[in-house]
Parts: structure tokens; sequence; C-alpha cells
């Protein structure tokens, strides 16, 4: 099988008539020891218990060692193996390179210590090549999954998934198991969108598919760790949590946390407003009761509307029942702070009134938010997606040409 020394020249340009349903990447770095034995099972167990046609590609990127040439023997001995040699080091960079320039329908990537139990692949790839899902990655958090590793590793791993769901609201369970397949057409619309070149690079692919609203498929997987894995774990740690920021700070400006506070500053003005027009004949309980009263339901349907993109009129009423208890609740802790207030001087001006409504009112903000977010607007994530998008048509007939 002929193999490639460059991204531009892969395979030496003889690309075979018939592109393989599957192409499955293994991207190695200085891994000349544990290469012959891994791609050989991997090859093995493709050629008789998997009902696609498929492609290997190491992905070797800037080895100093003699993995190059002891993935070049590969596939130079195995039908189906091919070498894409790259100058620089990254697995981000490998994977972009190699999904990147294939003809698959579906791409694939697993790591070369095959920690992942094979069995899993067709369960992985099956939900992309029926267009029913975009991505598919194996989780080793989920209750079905059999997992055997250390409590150093175990923890970690929990929480940085813990970490991605309260920062970017990641609606899958496991970013780092290095088990994961995309559809190719998805790996075109990502791929220009992904910054990092390392170990983040699966983090990123996934949180920018949730936002372009495609469907992650989820599959359980047996899972025994390498004891003689060669990553860095605080390096990597290090490096993710730079990621995590960047995302952050990327997807900051259209969040939900700012639109959200965008409608609660209209709202918190509109209130002072009202208050000061109403206190002189109201006084100032009612006055903010009837303030609050008014702003409540602007702002409940501002949010439904654009915090949280709810349309149409479907649960209509019950959001706004729901909103008239969040706004109970504000009631609350502003009379409560008023009547403090008055406790404390019996005549305050009205500017030290107002003032100190507001300052409850950033408490209540804060409330109101969890519980729009959490109660009134909050949506169970689908069990086998991170989001529940349209399905898509099949990528292509491939049990037509199933079996190599």
């Amino acid at each position: 099988m002929t193999s490639a020394t460059l991204p531009a020249a892969r395979r030496d340009g003889l690309v075979p008539a018939t592109p393989p349903a599957v192409e499955i990447v293994v991207p190695v770095h200085n891994e000349a020891a544990a290469l012959p034995g891994s791609i050989r099972r991997l090859h093995e167990h493709l050629s008789t218990a998997f009902p696609f046609p498929w492609r290997i590609v190491v992905a070797n990127n800037a080895s100093t060692d003699a993995t190059a040439a002891v993935a070049r023997a590969l596939a130079d001995d195995l039908p189906g193996v091919e070498l894409l040699d790259l100058a620089e080091k990254g697995r981000g960079r490998a994977l972009r390179a190699a999904w990147s320039s294939s003809d698959a329908d579906v791409l694939c990537y697993m790591d070369v210590d095959l920690s992942t139990d094979l069995n899993a692949l067709l369960p992985l790839v099956a939900p992309l090549i029926s267009g029913h899902s975009d991505l598919a990655i194996g989780t080793r958090l989920a209750r079905d999954s059999n997992v055997v590793r250390g409590p150093k590793r175990e923890f970690i791993s929990r929480a940085y998934n813990q970490i991605l769901r309260m920062s970017l609201q990641a609606r899958f369970s496991d970013a780092q198991c290095g088990f994961k397949a995309i559809r190719r057409d998805a790996a075109q619309q990502l791929l220009p969108q992904v910054q990092d070149q390392a170990w983040f690079f699966d983090t990123e692919l996934l949180v920018l598919a949730q936002r372009d609203g495609l469907r992650i498929h989820e599959v359980p997987v047996d899972w025994i760790d390498d004891p003689d894995s060669s990553v860095d774990i605080v390096r990597t740690a290090t490096d993710d949590l730079k990621g995590v920021a960047r995302l952050l700070a990327a997807g900051w400006a259209g969040s939900m946390v700012v639109r959200f506070l965008a409608i609660g500053v209209v709202s918190t003005i509109a209130y002072a407003i009202l208050y000061l027009v109403l206190r002189p004949e109201l006084g100032a309980a009612v006055a903010n009761i009837a303030a609050l009263a008014i702003t409540a339901v602007g702002n409940t349907q501002a949010n439904r509307r654009w915090s949280f993109r709810v349309k149409g009129r479907e649960n209509l009423v019950k959001h706004h029942a729901q909103g008239g208890a969040v706004f109970v609740l504000t009631v609350l802790l502003t009379s409560g702070a008023l009547g403090v207030l008055h406790l404390v001087d019996r005549a305050p001006g009205h500017a030290v009134e107002l003032a100190v409504l507001v300052a409850a009112g950033v408490l209540a903000t804060v409330s109101r938010y969890l519980a729009l977010r959490f109660w009134v607007f909050g949506r169970p994530a689908p069990q086998d997606a991170a989001t529940a998008g349209p399905r898509r048509p099949p990528v292509a007939p491939v049990a037509e040409r199933a079996g190599r």
C-alpha cells in the first residue's frame, strides 16, 4: 500500500476509485514500539468484524524515533494501511491534516494504545453512516461503561468534564476519550473554526459542534488505562484550561448570560423610572411592587424570546406563571431590604431608597437567572445527542459497498 510523506502528496496521488465508508486515523508521536502491535490488532478487527469499507491512516506528527519507518513498513505490508507523515507536532494538527484530505464518508480517530475496546467501533460509526448524528464520541463516564484506571486519572477526567458543563454549558459527558468519529461534511464545517492544534482539539471541536446545533451521539465504552502513556497530565490539563478560557471569552459576547444581563439592565432602568414616578402617589412599598409587576412581565417575555431562544406560543402561559413565582421572590427580597432601611432610617430620601432597592435587585437578578435557566426555561438534554437538530440523510449507500 502506498504511503505519503506530506499531506499535499497524500497517498502519492493514488486515491482508490471507490472511497472507503470509514477512515480510522491513529495519531502518533514517538510510538515506534507500540505501533506494530496496535495497527495489526486494529487491522485484524476491521478485516474480520467490520461490515463497511475502511482505511487506516497512521498520522505521524514529528516523531524523532523510528515511528515513521515502522509505519511505512506496516503500510507496505498491510492492505488498507497508509502513512501520513507530518513535520510538526500536535495531535490536533495531525487530525486536521488527515481529516481535511480524506475522501471517506465518516472520519474516526483512536489512540494508538487502543485502550478502548474495538467492539465499540461499529456502534460509534453506525449513527453517522445512517445520518442520525453528525459526531459520535466514546464515553467512559456513562453508567454502562466499564473502565479500569487509577483514581488520579478518574478524578481529573470527571473534574475536567464538570468544568466544561459549568463554564461552557457542555452537554456531552466525556470530551477527552480518544475514540471519536465525525461525518466528513461536519468536519468540513467545523475544522476551519477550530484553533487548537494539540490535546484541546477534541474539546474545542465538540463545543463548536454543540454551538452549531450538530447532533452528538455518545457510546458507552469499555476502557483500560495505559500505564505507559506518555501524556504529561499536568501540562495537558493546564493547556486545556487555557483553551476553556479562550472558548469562554469567544462565546461570551453572544452568550445567554450576556443577553440576560442586557435585558436585566433595561428592566432595571425601566423599574427605576416607574418607581420614581409612582413613589409620590403610592408610597415606597406599593410603588416597589407595582414597578416590579409591570417590568416582570416584559422581563420574562424578553428573556423567553432572546435569552433562552423560546419561540411560538407553546407553554407561554406556563412560562409567565412561573415567571410570576420568580417575581414574588424578587418582591420579597426588595421589600425586605426596604423594610430594613426604614428600620434604620424612618425618613430616607427617595434616592437612598432607590439605591437600596437596586442593590437588592442585583441579588434578586442572580436568583432570577438561576430560576429561569434551570426551572422556567430549563430543557432536558437528549439522551443520545448534545442537540436535537434535524436528522440528515445518509452520507452514501455504504451498505452496497460493505465488506473488504
